[in-house]
């Protein structure tokens, strides 16, 4: 996999923090975050966000949480997504 640096959370002091990447050959937008609680990791795998969609998360997925100083970073990243052909 190539991944493509987009950016962090700019409020990053150490350790890990949330990242946005982008795969070009894959065509994949790739993001790291924190991982929800569990009282939201319940509401989401509870809630049937569109009919005709399962409600739950699958094993082979997850959800993370990104703050949103990072709008930038992820709009960035669907600019250069666009660029690269993706769709």
């Amino acid at each position: 996999m190539t991944l493509r640096f987009i950016g962090m959370d700019p409020n990053t002091t150490g350790g890990g923090s949330p990242t946005v990447w982008v795969d070009a050959e894959k065509q994949e937008i790739v993001i790291q975050g924190w991982k929800l609680g569990e009282a939201q990791t319940a509401e989401v795998a509870s809630t049937v966000w569109v009919e005709g969609h399962d409600a739950g998360i699958p094993a082979h997925e997850t959800v993370v949480r990104v703050p949103v100083r990072m709008v930038q970073l992820l709009r960035e990243a669907c600019d250069v997504a666009g660029r690269s052909g993706l769709r």
